[in-house]
C-alpha cells in the first residue's frame, strides 16, 4: 500500500478527520419536465373539480349533460365543494411527480413552518399591496372586489352556505395553487435555466392565467400579489408561509365581502 492510500485510510478513521461524503444532487423536474408536470397537474385539479358537479348531479338523479352541470355548479354549495374537492386531485398529481424523482415531498415543496419575523414580514407586505389596490380602485371609482365574487358570496350567505365558501376560498383554494405554483413549478424552474426571478415572474403569470374570469384590472393585481408571494417563497424557503399568506388575504375578501353585502 502507498504511502498516500494509507494515509487516506488513516484518516478515514480518525474521528478529528471524518471521511468526506459527497451529498447527491436534488432530483429535480428542471424547466420542461416541470412545464409538462404542471399541466397534468392542472389538469388534475380541474377534473376533480369537474368530477364533483359530475357526482353531484349523479346524486340528485339529474340528466348527466351541460345544461344540468351549468345548473348545479351554479349553486354556491356545489361550487364550493367543487373548489374543495380540487385540492386531493392537485395533491395526489404532485405527489406522484416527485415520487417518480425519488424525492422528498417535504423538501422538493419546502414544506418548513416560517418564522414569525418572516411572517410578519410577509403579512405586512401584502396589507400595503392590496390597501394600494384599494385605494387605486376607489381613485378610479371601481369595486375592490369583482361583481360576480360579491354576488356569489351573498347568495352563499343567504342559501346557508357561507361556512362552505369560506373553507373553499380559505383553505382549499390556497393550499392547492400555492402547491402548484410557489410549490411545484418555482421549485423545478427556479433549479432550471429560469433561476429564481424567472421562476418567479413565470409562475406569477400562470398563477394569473388561472383567475381568468377576472377583467384586466383585477389580472393586475392578482399578478402583483403573486410576485410578493413568489419573493416570499424565495426568502423564507417556506411554501406554508405563502399558504398562509394567501388564505389570510382570502380569508379577508370573503368575511368584508359577505358583511359589506349585508
Amino acid at each position: 500500500m502507498s504511502l498516500s492510500n494509507e494515509s487516506a485510510l488513516m484518516d478515514s478513521l480518525n474521528p478529528d478527520h471524518p471521511p468526506l461524503i459527497e451529498t447527491p444532487a436534488p432530483r429535480v423536474w428542471k424547466f420542461w419536465g416541470t412545464a409538462l408536470w404542471g399541466i397534468a397537474i392542472f389538469a388534475a385539479m380541474f377534473v376533480g373539480q369537474i368530477g364533483a358537479i359530475v357526482y353531484l348531479v349523479w346524486v340528485a338523479r339529474d340528466p348527466i349533460d351541460l345544461a344540468s352541470l351549468q345548473h348545479v355548479g351554479g349553486e354556491p354549495a356545489s361550487l364550493a365543494f367543487s373548489v374543495t374537492m380540487g385540492l386531493p386531485a392537485t395533491l395526489a398529481a404532485v405527489w406522484l411527480a416527485i415520487r417518480i424523482k425519488k424525492a422528498s415531498f417535504v423538501d422538493y415543496l419546502a414544506l418548513y413552518w416560517p418564522s414569525w419575523k418572516q411572517l410578519l414580514f410577509g403579512a405586512v407586505g401584502l396589507i400595503l399591496i392590496v390597501v394600494a389596490w384599494e385605494t387605486m380602485s376607489r381613485s378610479l371609482g371601481r369595486d375592490a372586489t369583482p361583481g360576480f365574487m360579491t354576488d356569489l358570496l351573498k347568495s352563499g350567505r343567504d342559501k346557508g352556505a357561507a361556512v362552505m365558501l369560506l373553507f373553499a376560498f380559505s383553505v382549499a383554494a390556497p393550499m392547492s395553487e400555492e402547491v402548484l405554483a410557489r410549490g411545484f413549478l418555482y421549485r423545478g424552474w427556479s433549479a432550471s435555466f429560469l433561476r429564481v426571478p424567472g421562476a418567479i415572474i413565470l409562475s406569477s403569470l400562470l398563477w394569473t392565467v388561472v383567475h381568468l374570469q377576472y377583467d384586466l384590472y383585477f389580472l393586475a393585481e392578482v399578478f402583483s400579489i403573486g410576485l410578493w408571494f413568489g419573493y416570499m417563497r424565495y426568502r423564507s424557503n417556506s411554501l406554508w408561509l405563502t399558504i398562509v399568506l394567501h388564505a389570510l388575504n382570502n380569508l379577508t375578501a370573503v368575511v368584508l365581502t359577505m358583511w359589506l353585502g349585508s
